[in-house]
């Protein structure tokens, strides 16, 4: 082969080589996820509830401040049903690439994958989760004009006949079925849970039309009511009273040792890439924090209590143990 020959094949090779490493360099920073978001291609986030409840208000307060910090569009998506379940199989059913996240509340995401007659096709390790945002206390509560005037004659007549008085959850194995259980176990006062498994929005419609006679719910779904004279709570299940709640005493005060409540945060498909990880968990940090938020959700009654993703995923990892212990209480006999 003559010297020009040679030159130019070895030119030829070297090229080739250097738009090889070019590719590859550039598959590897998409595959880390280095340039996520992409531009124009929006992000997914799942609401495993209905709209207008307390999942799907706070989800729509973090939205606007996650689109500034991540620069994309974050559309909010409703998949009620199953008490969260539909939502959360949509979730973890999508591809871990940050353009699908979703609102997870505890005790059903933690819960539904615990019990096989759920057949549930998650499990914890389905999820990774990308930051916790609140913590809502339980309430139970009554027609304003109910006979019950406080907290120990409504257990009293649910402990003098068992299961005479209905009462509201959003769901099997929610926040709510779990309190009815807590207080049973506690108290000996049964209620007739009814499951409305669209979410907080839903049962709360069934209360105000007199369907049910307690509610059964969270600070956050009861605040406004309280103020509207729509209903009148009795008790809250926490140690200390709720700031939008001054005046009702908490279960403890009036002599019963309950505590219950529904924790909510955001989580994404596990197996993530660690570079769309942290640009999620950084925004979302953000958005959750951000002071405008936190005010709005103070008003709400929603009491911002943020933990990063990792923090969340030990938190998480508790509540299973914890609910292990008494998911006989709210399984299908």
């Amino acid at each position: 082969m003559s010297r020009k020959k040679i030159t130019t094949a070895i030119a030829a090779a070297a090229l080739i080589a250097l738009t090889g490493c070019g590719a590859n360099a550039s598959a590897n920073s998409a595959a880390s996820g280095d340039d996520f978001p992409k531009k124009g291609k929006s992000i997914d986030l799942i609401v495993a509830f209905s709209s207008g409840g307390a999942v799907d208000t706070a989800a729509r307060l973090v939205q606007p401040v996650l689109e500034k910090e991540l620069g994309t569009n974050v559309e909010v998506i409703n998949k009620p049903g199953a008490g969260g379940q539909i939502g959360y199989t949509q979730l973890t059913s999508a591809k871990p690439d940050g353009y699908t996240i979703g609102a997870t509340g505890s005790p059903s995401v933690v819960v539904s994958p615990l019990d096989p007659a759920r057949g549930a096709k998650y499990t914890r390790a389905s999820f990774q989760p990308l930051g916790r945002q609140v913590i809502d206390p339980a309430v139970i509560a009554v027609q304003p004009d109910s006979p019950y005037k406080t907290l120990k004659e409504l257990l009293d007549a649910a402990k003098a006949q068992p299961k005479s008085l209905t009462a509201s959850t959003t769901g099997l194995q929610t926040g709510e079925h779990f309190a009815l259980a807590q207080i049973q176990e506690t108290t000996g006062a049964e209620f007739a849970p009814v499951h409305f498994s669209e979410g907080a929005s839903q049962a709360t419609t069934a209360f105000l039309g007199k369907h049910v006679n307690v509610l059964v719910a969270n600070v956050s779904d009861v605040t406004d009511l309280t103020k509207q004279n729509k209903a009148r709570v009795l008790g809250i299940m926490t140690t200390e009273r709720s700031p939008s709640l001054p005046d009702v005493p908490t279960f403890k005060e009036s002599g019963y040792d309950v505590e219950a409540g529904t924790v909510r945060g955001y989580s994404a498909p596990a197996g993530l890439p660690d570079a769309v990880a942290k640009k999620l968990e950084a925004a979302l940090q953000k958005a959750i924090e951000d002071p405008e938020v936190v005010k709005k959700m103070n008003a709400l009654g929603l009491q911002t209590s943020y933990l990063s993703g990792k923090d969340y995923e030990t938190f998480w990892a508790g509540q299973e143990e914890d609910f292990k212990k008494v998911l006989p209480l709210v399984q299908k006999k």
